[in-house]
Order: C-alpha cells, then structure tokens, then sequence
C-alpha cells in the first residue's frame, strides 16, 4: 500500500470505512437523494435539448446563415462543455465532488438565464459557452458521484433510475418547445428561463447531499467518511438489510499527485485512448441527431412545428430505454449493453433517414430516443468506473471530454454531408459511427458487480 503526506496516517481506518461502505446492498441515503442529483441530469438534458429546438426561431431572430446556427447551437456550447469536464473535472479530484456540484449547477443556471438576454449571435455564444462549462462539468461529477455512492451489485441499477429522472428533461424539451417557440416571438427566450429556473431548484437542493465517503477516506478525512458511512448503515438497518462482517481489503492511497499524472500509467492510459474513440465516435451521431435534426426535416419540406411533433413523440422513448436499462443494468456486463443499444441506434437513424411518411419519421425517432435512454447513462457509468478515485473525475473528463469533439464534426458535417448526397446517406453516416461506438466498447474491461477499488487496479 503506498502512503504519502501527513492526511494518511489514518489509512487503515479509512480501508475499514471503505469496507464498511461495500458491504451495504442497496442504495442507503434518503431516497429523495436520487431525485436531487436526477434534477441536474433533467437541466442537463433539458439544455442539451433546447438550443436545437429555439435554433430556428433564433435564426430568424439574429439572421444567422445556416453555418452560423450551427457553430451557435452546438459547437461553441461544446468547447465550452469540454473546457468545464476537463478543468472542473480535475478540481473536484482534489477538493471533493460535494462543492464542485454546488458550483457546476450554478453556472449552468446563470447561463441559461443569460442566453434568454442575449442580444445578438455574439452574446448568445458567450452565454452558451458558459453554460456548456457548467453542464460539461456536471455530467462529469453526478457520474462519478452515484458511482462513488452506489453499492457495486446495485450501481448500474442506481445510476439508471437517477438518469431515468434526468432524461425526462430530454423528453418534455420538445413539449415545451412545441408550446413556446411556434406561438410566441420571444419563445425561445422562455425555453432559456425555463431551463434556468430547473437548474436553480436543483442548486438549492444539492445542500442537502453528503460528500463522497470514498473522497473524503482518501483524502484523510476519515471522521467525515464515518459519519457518512455510520449513517448509510443505520438507515439499511432500519430497512431491515443484514449487514455482514466488513472485509478490508488493501487498496492505493496515493492522492497528491496531480490527478492527470495518474492516468498516464497502465492500465489507465489504455482506458482513457479506448473511451475517447468510443465517446467521439458516438457523439458524432448523438450532436448530429439532437442539434440538426429539427432543422434538417424543416428543410425538407415539412413545417417547423410538424419536425419539433415528429421529435417530441419520438422523445417518449428516453424514459423508456432508461427504464428498460434500469432493469438489465447489473444483469448484463456494460460492453454489451453498450453494443445492443448502438443497433438500435441504427435501425433509428435509417427510418428518420428513409423520409417515407410521418408515421415512419416517428418510430425512426422513437427507437432513436429510446437507444440514447439505453446507452448514455450505462456508459456514463461505465466509463467512471474504469478510473480510481484519485482520478475518476479527471478519468471521466479526459474521456468524455475529449470524446465530445465528435459531436462538433457531427453537428457540423452532417448538413453537409446531406447537402453533398442525400438526406438517407446522412442519416445511415451517423447510425454506423454509432454503431462503431459499440463496437469499441466490447474491448473494454468487465465492471458490472464488481467494487470499484478492483476494477481500478
């Protein structure tokens, strides 16, 4: 076991907190906790959302040439969502998930509210910059903080009933789209104020969250992980969960060290190369789909309130494929419910493709919505789980990070690509690169059930 500076004399009382935590079965925090973090999936998602759908009315707004649109709606909010993961992400390796979600929320409320001001394509892409870095970040910290929470039998179970409440903000997007931004000059401006007031119920709510014990332990703080731990236990005792005999096992306290240094060693490096081309992948078709998708049906020949309906029936199908994830989560190893999702995908992506009626246009976007349900939190899972808790935050941001630079070349190029051949060609180009997504993943290490510290070895 290596042990450096003066916060680790206590070490072996933190492996016993550590130990301690394993045991317990089942999710044992208040369960209200889940909705809490969920509120910050739901103006995730939300945000994700909106920007593609208002981009229409915003373009007539501020005159923008399609081109321009597209670098507003989603390549500046990804820069700014990549800068967030990567350098948020980091910060809280070093003082705690706890105040760092504090923060990532607030901006992306400030943001949102910001982008409802804006006054011209200038001020909108400085505010969604902003909001990027927040949401960037955020997505990045409530992985790794679930993960840090969750028991190892329970935590892809966990983590999809949290996305389930998340995802719900993807799905009621384009109702409320659908009721602003077609009836209303400025409602746009009040899909903004919406997100904005989701994303400051979710802040005041976030006070009443713990630190992770597992944070706190590594850091030395071991009294603080104990009363964590000391008040999980209690409250599966009484829920009548046995707890057994703890089992300590020796695990790495390394933790001064900057947090990149240690994903540059084996077998950390090889995981943060095989998630990247996995997220980069994936996200070409996930950015594609969700920034230009609106845009792209007006454009071919169908009214802008008819492409938001055809995307917001569709939509039913996040809450669906999360539910169904909720179920098979910890049933099935990561890798392959990663591939089995990324067929759907493609199936989805070749009916929206194909333009053949409403009806076929609706279950393409349906199956579509119900594969992102299916693989975004799984793999936002499993991807936090690849790295130790020295460096998982900085782990999941180097790799999703990094990765969303796919979602650039996808929301930019695929107007493109559609333009230079078909609307078809287009649409099948994003369901096979995330079908390569799945692909990749079967390469990966197996995580399900099994303790974080082990995987992370």
């Amino acid at each position: 076991m290596s042990v450096r500076g003066d916060e680790q004399t206590d070490s072996q009382g933190a492996l016993e907190v550590l130990a301690r935590q394993d045991r317990i079965p089942k999710w044992s925090l208040p369960r209200w906790h889940l909705i809490v973090i969920g509120i910050g999936y739901f103006f995730t998602f939300f945000d994700i959302a909106d920007i593609g759908y208002g981009m229409p009315a915003i373009a007539k707004e501020f005159k923008l040439t399609d081109s321009e649109s597209t670098f507003v709606a989603l390549a500046i909010g990804l820069i700014g969502y990549a800068v967030g993961s990567i350098v948020i992400g980091a910060i809280s390796d070093r003082v705690g998930r706890y105040k760092i979600l504090l923060i990532t929320i607030g901006i992306t409320a400030l943001g949102s509210f910001l982008c409802a001001t804006a006054t011209d394509v200038v001020t909108l892409s400085m505010w969604r910059f902003l909001t990027g870095i927040g949401v960037g970040a955020d997505l990045n910290l409530v992985s790794t903080y679930i993960g840090e929470l969750a028991p190892a039998s329970k935590r892809g179970r966990i983590s999809n009933l949290t996305f389930l409440v998340g995802i719900l903000g993807q799905a009621v997007t384009p109702f409320v789209a659908l009721a602003l931004v077609p009836n209303f000059p400025f409602g746009w401006r009040l899909l903004f104020v919406v997100g904005g007031l989701i994303a400051l119920i979710g802040l005041i709510a976030r006070f009443q969250l713990p630190e992770s014990p597992r944070w706190l332990a590594l850091h030395g703080r071991v009294s603080e992980a104990d009363a964590v731990v000391s008040r999980m236990e209690k409250t599966a005792r009484d829920r009548g969960d046995h707890l057994p005999e703890p089992h300590v096992e020796d695990v790495s306290f390394e933790r001064h060290q900057f947090p990149f240094r240690s994903l540059l060693a084996r077998p950390y490096a090889g995981r943060v190369v095989l998630l990247v081309i996995m997220w980069f992948f994936w996200y070409i078709g996930n950015y594609g789909f969700l920034g230009d998708a609106t845009t792209l049906i007006t454009g071919h020949g169908f009214k802008i309130a008819d492409s938001i309906l055809f995307l917001a029936v569709g939509a039913i199908g996040y809450p669906v494929g999360a539910g169904v994830m909720a179920i098979v989560a910890d049933r099935v190893h990561r890798r392959l419910l990663i591939f089995f999702s990324t067929i759907i995908w493609l199936i989805g992506m070749l009916l929206i493709g194909s333009l053949a009626g409403d009806a076929t246009v609706t279950i393409g976007s349906f199956l579509a919505s119900f594969a992102l349900g299916l693989y975004l939190q799984v793999a936002y899972t499993y991807t936090a789980e690849l790295f130790p808790t020295r460096a998982r935050s900085s782990g999941f941001a180097l790799s999703d990070g990094i990765g969303h630079s796919g979602g650039a070349v996808g929301a930019l190029f695929l107007p493109v690509v559609i333009a230079s051949t078909s609307f078809f060609f287009g649409f099948a180009a994003i369901g096979i690169t995330g079908l390569i997504a799945g692909i990749i993943a079967l390469f990966g290490p197996r995580t399900s059930r099994v303790r974080l510290e082990q995987v992370s070895r």
